[in-house]
C-alpha cells in the first residue's frame, strides 16, 4: 500500500469509529455497543456507513439476524485500545500544559483495598489535583485486569499469591503494564484465648486440627497451598468473602482464619480476636495494572504518584 493510501485511511479513521468497533467486539451486537456508548443504534450504524463510504472498507457484516466484525473490523478492534490510549495520552499531555486542571481516572480495586487504600488515594488526589475526577468500582483481580484491558478502567489495584496458578497478571495481562506495589503480610486470626495466641509468630502446622474459615476462591487456594506445605489439609468449616464476618466467627470460636493485613486494617479489630504473622512470614503481592503507555496520561500519572506516596505511609505505620 502506498504512503498516500495509508495517509487517506488514517485521515478517515476517527476516534469515534475506533470506539464503536471496540464496543462491538466487546458486546457482540450493534444494539449493545450503542447502549454502552450512550448512542442510538441508527447513529452507530451511520458512523460505520460513513467510514465505509470514505474508505471502501466494511467493518461489519450481517450474519442471519445479527452482525459480526469483518476481518478488517477485527484488525481495527485489535488496535483499538492502543489507539484510544495514545489519543488520551496526547489529550492528557495537553491538559498537563494547563496545569492538570481537568482529567478523569477510572479506578478499580479489590474489596479490602476499598476501605483502606482507595479512600486515602481519592483524598490525596482531591487535595493535589482537585480538577481530576475519580470513579471507583470494586472487583477481584481477574475482573479488574479484564476491566483495564477492555478500557473500562484506567488503573487497577490487584494482588497475587506466590504459586498462584490462576494469576491474572500473566497471560490475561499480556500487553498491559503491570508494576509491583509491595507486599502485604498474611495474618493468622485466632480467638483471644487460643493457646497459640501467646506466640509472636505461629507455625501453620500448629493449627492443623482446627476448623478454618476461608475467603475468596484465590485466598482459599493460597490457604490450601500453605497448609499442604505444612503437612496437613485444612478442615474448611465456613466460607465468606466478608472479612468482618470472618472476625466475628473467629471470636465465637467457630474456627481460625488466614487474612491479609489490609483486610484486618479495613475495620476495627474485634476485641475477642488476635492476629499473628505466620512463622514463615507469608505475604501476598500487590500490583498496579494500566494500559500500556497509560502512565503518560497526566491524570493516570498523578494517580500512580499518589499511590507511591501512600506506600511511604504504609511503611511508616508498619514500623510503629
Amino acid at each position: 500500500m502506498s504512503d498516500a493510501s495509508i495517509e487517506a485511511l488514517a485521515a478517515a479513521l476517527d476516534l469515534q469509529t475506533v470506539r464503536v468497533v471496540r464496543r462491538i467486539a466487546e458486546h457482540g451486537s450493534l444494539t449493545a455497543a450503542a447502549t454502552s456508548l450512550g448512542y442510538s443504534q441508527p447513529a452507530v450504524s451511520q458512523q460505520l456507513r460513513r467510514f465505509e463510504e470514505r474508505t471502501g472498507i466494511a467493518l461489519v457484516e450481517r450474519v442471519g439476524r445479527g452482525i459480526r466484525l469483518t476481518e478488517s473490523g477485527r484488525v481495527l478492534a485489535r488496535h483499538a485500545n492502543a489507539v484510544a490510549t495514545a489519543l488520551e495520552a496526547a489529550a492528557g499531555e495537553l491538559a498537563e500544559l494547563r496545569g492538570l486542571r481537568a482529567g478523569r481516572v477510572r479506578l478499580v480495586a479489590f474489596p479490602s483495598a476499598s476501605a483502606t487504600l482507595v479512600p486515602r488515594l481519592i483524598a490525596a488526589l482531591a487535595a493535589e489535583h482537585p480538577g481530576v475526577t475519580v470513579t471507583y468500582v470494586e472487583a477481584e483481580p481477574p475482573e479488574a485486569v479484564a476491566a483495564v484491558r477492555a478500557d473500562r478502567a484506567d488503573v487497577a489495584i490487584t494482588f497475587s499469591y506466590p504459586g498462584d496458578r490462576d494469576d491474572p497478571h500473566r497471560a490475561s495481562a499480556r500487553g498491559l503494564d503491570v508494576r509491583g506495589y509491595g507486599e502485604e503480610p498474611m495474618q493468622l486470626v485466632l480467638p483471644a484465648g487460643h493457646p497459640a495466641a501467646a506466640s509472636d509468630r505461629i507455625e501453620l502446622a500448629a493449627l492443623g486440627d482446627e476448623a478454618w474459615i476461608a475467603g475468596c476462591p484465590r485466598c482459599r487456594g493460597h490457604l490450601l497451598e500453605l497448609a499442604d506445605a505444612a503437612g496437613f489439609t485444612p478442615r474448611i468449616a465456613f466460607e465468606t468473602d466478608n472479612f468482618v464476618a470472618v472476625e466475628g466467627m473467629v471470636a465465637q470460636g467457630l474456627g481460625v482464619a488466614l487474612l491479609p493485613a489490609l483486610a484486618l486494617a479495613a475495620s476495627p479489630r474485634h476485641p475477642d480476636v488476635v492476629a499473628r504473622p505466620t512463622a514463615r512470614a507469608d505475604v501476598r503481592s500487590l500490583h498496579l495494572v494500566t494500559a500500556q503507555g497509560a502512565g503518560r496520561v497526566p491524570a493516570v500519572a498523578a494517580t500512580l504518584a499518589a499511590l507511591d506516596g501512600l506506600t511511604g505511609e504504609r511503611a511508616a505505620r508498619a514500623a510503629r
